[in-house]
């Protein structure tokens, strides 16, 4: 039995009525592993946000590695996040539909982001303390790792509309009933948007500079 929802673009292919029932059930698991991440992430947006304008254009002649700088504090929130188990490679290579682009987003973002702001504390150790050829090598590659934040930032804020027109894909408050509602949609697609998420300024580090 199959219903009349194109599989893509261009239409041509149907899905049945197991497959979204499949996709409707990984939505909402996701929605919720989501939830559960809501203020890690928050408290990472927010310390991001306090550093992004120290590091956006690149690091200062003399940036500061000190425990209880903005960077430093950026650092610490980030690695705090924990990729909910479902959201993680191993379990979300069997989620479908919208769902697996969610997860993909939301690992993307914990990727870039830690990373980044791990790299950039070890650039700014080496500025300050390294030998010469250690601190040029660090500021000639910085840049790297502060676009890496940006990115991050860049996947998180996409979630929140991928989330909405997954749902409204799906059949909305109709299919999906009191399994997801479309308030806790609209709040989830609240805190992983844009106006919430994205860094601005935008980048400016060149590398090697």
């Amino acid at each position: 039995m199959t219903v009349l929802l194109a599989a893509g673009c261009g239409g041509g292919k149907t899905t049945s009525q197991a497959e979204l029932r499949l996709q409707r059930e990984d939505l909402v698991a996701v929605s919720h592993a989501l939830k559960s991440a809501e203020g890690p992430v928050a408290n990472e947006v927010a310390a991001t946000k306090l550093a992004w304008p120290l590091v956006a254009n690149g690091l200062p002649a003399h940036p500061a590695s000190s425990p209880q700088s903005p960077l430093a504090a950026a650092t610490r929130s980030a690695a705090l996040i924990q990729v909910p188990a479902l959201l993680q490679d191993a379990q979300a290579v069997a989620l479908t539909g919208p769902a697996s682009q969610l997860a993909a987003l939301f690992r993307s973002f914990t990727g870039l982001a830690t990373r980044g702001w791990q790299l950039i504390g070890s650039s700014t150790q080496q500025i300050e303390h390294g030998s010469p050829a250690a601190a040029r090598f660090a500021r000639e590659n910085v840049a790297l790792y502060i676009e890496s934040v940006y990115d991050g930032h860049f996947s998180l804020a996409q979630i929140g509309k991928k989330l909405r027109a997954g749902y409204k894909r799906l059949g909305g408050p109709g299919a999906f009933g009191g399994s997801l509602t479309q308030a806790e949609v609209d709040a989830l697609a609240d805190v992983y948007s844009e106006h919430t998420d994205r860094l601005h300024p935008h980048v400016g580090a060149r590398l090697g500079s």
